[in-house]
């Protein structure tokens, strides 16, 4: 029994998908982080960068997600836009478990 090759519209649909989703979600998370804690080791000006970059990410994200469900999944994203987009959630996790650490050190005093 021979096993067909998916197209390339089933590659996309299947892995394009569901990767915008979870930017999506990561860059909600970090969106709501960064807008509700005063986060003491980045300097407010750092702070207000990085929610800039995450909004602007989060934008050009629904902007793909809307093309690509327009064209019915027959239109992928450049690989580089994308390494920006993983590069600013990877920013995000760092400075969440930063925090995180640091909140628990306090516990701890």
């Amino acid at each position: 029994m021979s096993m067909s090759q998916p197209s390339e519209q089933e590659l996309l649909q299947n892995i394009l998908q569901p990767l915008l989703v979870d930017f999506e979600y990561w860059f909600s998370r970090s969106t709501e982080l960064l807008e509700s804690k005063q986060i003491s080791f980045l300097s407010p000006s750092e702070q207000a960068d990085l929610l800039d970059r995450v909004r602007r990410a989060q934008q050009e994200v629904n902007v793909a997600k809307m093309l690509f469900q327009a064209v019915g999944g027959q239109a992928g994203i450049e690989p580089s836009q994308m390494v920006g987009w993983h590069q600013i959630v990877t920013e995000c996790w760092h400075v969440s478990m930063q925090l995180r650490q640091s909140e628990q050190s306090k516990i701890g005093e």
